[in-house]
């Protein structure tokens, strides 16, 4: 061939030269629109809320690839179904271009218990939604911090923060109702038993607050109260009076306190069968 060129007035050679490459160029590009699939468009099926399976094999029939990107968990959608998908449904695109789909994850993942107790009931709100939790019943006990979090439930069952529970659980809580507008006397709690002073005082809607022993206890449930603050008689001898949701302060010893008799004496002439 490039003897024939030779052969030819260099003009001439010249334009075969250029003729050559320009043959070359187009049916490189030629070949380039062919392998990339240059001016093939389709449009992106809706995958959404579709079974991963079904929907790759959608895809894959109208001639897109399918790359699993994520997945997450919603307990309101069917497990392994599509969630998300990009490109977007109804999208534009060449042949062969990849689909990317975010999945539903079969098995709720495990997740730890926040502590949503002191909180006020919007913010435990809005952490028991932010974890993938629900929101379950809420009831009201007496108690002076009026709408906060006394304690988190699942199951009617106290729930420790940092237990392992599962994403999707629902957690009920039990706030505080203020302080009652009812005042009723204050329990004489001296030489109770401490379970029995503490289940007397829920009872009655009064919220145990500190509990200091005196000396070393090992069994605070078998000991007994020997103080209490507010006192069930004022200095001047008339019965105290608490209201439901007002806090009481005790002290405990092991040994069961005795009465002094003064102190039996200004009870009864109080009226000590008042309460």
């Amino acid at each position: 061939m490039f003897k024939f060129i030779k052969k030819r007035p260099f003009w001439v050679s010249l334009v075969l030269i250029i003729g050559i490459i320009f043959l070359i160029i187009v049916l490189f590009l030629q070949s380039l629109r062919f392998f990339t699939h240059h001016g093939s468009y389709l449009k992106v099926p809706d995958v959404y809320n579709k079974d991963i399976k079904d929907a790759t094999a959608l895809l894959n029939g109208q001639g897109f690839d399918v790359q699993v990107l994520d997945s997450v968990y919603y307990d309101t959608l069917a497990p392994r179904s599509v969630v998300k998908q990009f490109p977007e449904p109804d999208a534009t695109v060449k042949v062969n271009r990849v689909v990317y789909l975010t999945i539903n994850r079969a098995v709720p993942p495990i997740i730890e218990m926040p502590n949503l107790v002191g909180m006020s009931f919007r913010n435990a709100e809005l952490e028991i939604r932010t974890r993938g939790l629900k929101l379950g019943d809420t009831s009201y006990k007496p108690d002076i911090a009026k709408n906060a979090v006394l304690d988190q439930l699942i199951k009617n069952q106290t729930v420790k923060p940092g237990t392992k529970i599962t994403m999707g659980t629902t957690i009920s809580l039990v706030l505080g109702a203020g302080v009652s507008s009812e005042d009723m006397p204050v329990p004489d709690l001296f030489g109770m038993n401490f379970e029995e002073a503490a289940a007397l005082l829920e009872a009655n809607g009064i919220v145990l607050s500190s509990v200091v022993p005196d000396g070393n206890i090992t069994d605070t449930g078998g000991a007994f109260v020997f103080w209490q603050q507010p006192d069930r008689v004022n200095p001047d001898g008339s019965i105290n009076r608490i209201r439901k949701g007002q806090m009481m302060d005790v002290r405990i010893t092991a040994v069961k306190p005795v009465r002094k008799i003064a102190d039996s004496t200004a009870k009864a002439a109080t009226g000590a069968n008042e309460y």
